[in-house]
């Protein structure tokens, strides 16, 4: 099990290798500890006892986060871990998986709990009904599938797939899986509210943390969401 790594105070990731569809796209969870000293999960991953005591040595879990309609593999046993947290989901989970505890249901209004230090911002348009969050003390923008971030990959169907999607060292969404973006305009609105944040660094799901530059790479990433233009003559 991977141990926790540290980017700024209060700010922890943990990545782990997990397979998506046989491809070697790794998974990360997000800790984040809130201004009452508690603790605040993102897009759990498989939890065991090492790990737990690390985590829980910075403080006790209070919130888990299930930040879209992909990212609950593990949630199950994150609950039965930490019964005592308040666990959050997209609406449509309830329906994806009637048997998981949901006590609330992500929106743009902050859970009062968070203490003011958490922005989130629902993706429209798309049907994977992603929360993303901007941490405001770290200046993070922590995100599930927004964007990915590898640079390559020792695994050769990866590679393959990564230069598919036209992700391959660069910040980028996969070219692969845009059709999931159903409602373009909506979604091109809830990225100007989210570029209107003030964040710099990106704790994402799939490849590697960006530590700076983190508004400019997600406008590069969403280009392709743009109108087309015409020129008369």
């Amino acid at each position: 099990m991977s141990d926790l790594v540290q980017h700024s105070e209060g700010l922890w990731s943990v990545a782990v290798p997990h397979r998506f569809y046989g491809l070697h796209l790794g998974t990360r969870m997000t800790v984040i500890r809130l201004p009452g000293g508690g603790l605040w999960l993102h897009s759990v991953v498989a939890v065991d006892d090492i790990l737990a005591d690390e985590i829980q040595a910075q403080g006790t879990i209070e919130h888990i986060v299930m930040p879209n309609l992909y990212h609950h593999v593990y949630v199950t046993d994150a609950i039965q871990r930490w019964p005592a947290a308040r666990v959050h989901a997209p609406t449509g989970m309830r329906r994806k998986r009637p048997e998981v505890r949901i006590d609330a249901e992500l929106s743009e209004t902050p859970d009062p709990d968070w203490g003011g230090v958490l922005a989130p911002v629902h993706i429209e348009g798309s049907i994977l009904d992603e929360t993303v969050f901007v941490h405001r003390p770290t200046r993070t923008l922590v995100c599930a599938d927004l964007v990915e971030n590898f640079d390559t990959s020792p695994h050769l169907l990866t590679r393959l797939y990564l230069d598919a999607a036209g992700i391959r060292g660069r910040v980028g969404f996969s070219r692969l899986f845009r059709p999931v973006y159903r409602d373009r305009r909506a979604t091109r609105e809830s990225l100007e509210r989210l570029l209107a944040l003030d964040f710099d660094r990106i704790v994402l799901t799939h490849g590697r943390v960006l530590e700076q530059g983190g508004p400019a790479a997600v406008r590069e990433a969403y280009r392709w969401l743009e109108p087309a233009t015409t020129t008369g003559g």
